[in-house]
């Protein structure tokens, strides 16, 4: 049995916490600390908690004195602002994320001790834990639901005007904040942290044009999967044609090598990869005239090309040039090994002749078969191939004059590619293959590895 091995390209972003073994696909692993400070960024930084909390209204609290106190009742209780908010994350094994949310909450309202009325203000110390766990994966999206949302009450300050306050007042505000401030707090994260996931499934799920040629739609693959170390992210994308259809290329997962201290890890399918070149390296017919203002070594050419017409053919000798037509056969085709990228695709090569007022006369059909040695890097977001002529391999297919040897006419097809076939590739490649803007962080301080 052979086996058989699946290569692609993977991307090592910016040093951080380890990450292991991830499936490929356009895969990634994200660590712990590159998760916390996401969420954080989405939760804390941008105010979307500080926004939602603004609104919450606490009920009143009413407490009857006991024997010795006045009666007491506080209303009106309402958030103020959050203070010096902190998030934390730990990855649950097979479960998900289980988020930490600290802060101080300011609360302010009116009191009424008997007789005396006075602004009363709270000052809590809240820690709700909750595990946040994906479901319901469909169509490269999927919902999160909390489970087991954890509200603790810590210090409490509180402060009146007239600053008289009883320890009963003090114990009523303490046991009515443990019983209403959990039901409050946990129904506020659940909803921050469903937008910030339709938020961060955009990054996830998003079409990304490709120059003028299609577009690629990626979005994830399969349900996100964690262990203690990484978040893991299958992501695949979809390569369309402007006006067309999808290029198909196979999705199946595979291994890829353990992936260690990185901070996000993106890998790329061989298929994929070859899907989205075919979509690149679209270059119609090139036909000129074969002379030294196009390719340096066409008098060369043009001799050797000469030597193999049969003496007979008098339409075939002149002086007028060789005219060349150089046509894409097929769609590329990328093959990945052990540091090693490279890009196989066949040109034909026409040689013809055609005199004033006459018929084409073909002299020569050639296919070449090019082997180009890919350079991968990543630019502005985007992966970027660059290609150089590795082999050629030269066949005859027809000649309409009779010539059946071509052994000499390799280096100089070769020149030619090389000075006017290979820059057209690169030009189409250079535009490079977008990729996804995963959770928002960016490709810095990328390592690229095949």
């Amino acid at each position: 049995m052979t086996m058989l091995k699946r290569f692609g390209i993977i991307f090592f972003c910016s040093l951080l916490s380890p990450s292991q073994e991830v499936l490929s696909g356009l895969s990634c692993a994200v660590s712990p600390g590159a998760m916390q400070n996401v969420l954080s960024d989405a939760i804390i930084q941008n105010g979307l908690l500080q926004q939602h909390l603004q609104g919450l209204v606490l009920p009143n609290i009413v407490g009857d004195g006991g024997l010795l106190n006045s009666p007491t009742s506080i209303t009106g209780l309402h958030l103020v602002k959050s203070q010096l908010p902190k998030l934390s994350v730990v990855l649950l094994p097979g479960i998900g994320v289980q988020l930490t949310i600290g802060a101080k909450l300011e609360l302010s309202g009116n009191c009424l001790v008997g007789l005396l009325s006075n602004l009363i203000d709270i000052l809590v110390d809240v820690n709700i834990t909750a595990n946040i766990k994906c479901t319901n994966f469909e169509s490269g999206t999927v919902q999160v639901v909390i489970e087991d949302c954890l509200c603790i009450l810590g210090a409490i300050k509180i402060k009146i005007l007239s600053g008289l306050l009883s320890l009963s007042v003090n114990e009523i505000v303490l046991n009515q904040l443990k019983a209403t401030l959990p039901g409050l707090l946990c129904p506020v994260v659940d909803i921050v942290i469903n937008l910030v996931n339709i938020q961060l499934m955009g990054t996830l799920n998003a079409v990304i044009p490709v120059g003028t040629a299609g577009t690629i739609h990626y979005q994830l693959a399969s349900l996100p999967f964690t262990s203690g170390l990484f978040l893991g992210l299958d992501l695949d994308g979809a390569v369309k044609q402007v006006g067309g259809s999808i290029i198909p290329h196979d999705s199946s997962a595979s291994a890829l090598p353990p992936l260690l201290d990185k901070l996000l890890v993106l890998g790329l399918r061989q298929s994929f990869l070859n899907a989205v070149l075919s979509l690149l390296i679209q270059i119609p017919p090139q036909t000129f005239t074969c002379t030294p203002e196009v390719f340096s070594g066409a008098s060369r050419l043009q001799e050797a090309i000469t030597t193999l017409v049969p003496a007979g053919c008098s339409t075939c000798r002149g002086t007028s040039p060789l005219s060349v037509k150089l046509t894409l056969s097929g769609n590329p085709l990328i093959l990945l090994e052990e540091n090693k990228a490279t890009v196989e695709l066949s040109v034909m090569i026409q040689v013809f002749v055609q005199h004033l007022d006459g018929p084409i006369l073909n002299l020569l059909l050639l296919k070449a078969d090019l082997g180009l040695n890919a350079q991968v890097s990543i630019a502005g977001s985007r992966l970027v191939l660059g290609l150089s002529l590795g082999s050629t391999s030269l066949s005859l297919e027809s000649s309409d004059v009779g010539i059946s040897s071509i052994s000499d006419l390799k280096p100089h097809c070769s020149s030619l590619l090389v000075e006017t076939f290979l820059p057209l590739l690169n030009g189409a490649l250079g535009i490079g293959i977008p990729l996804p803007n995963v959770l928002g962080i960016p490709l810095i301080k990328v390592d690229v590895q095949i």
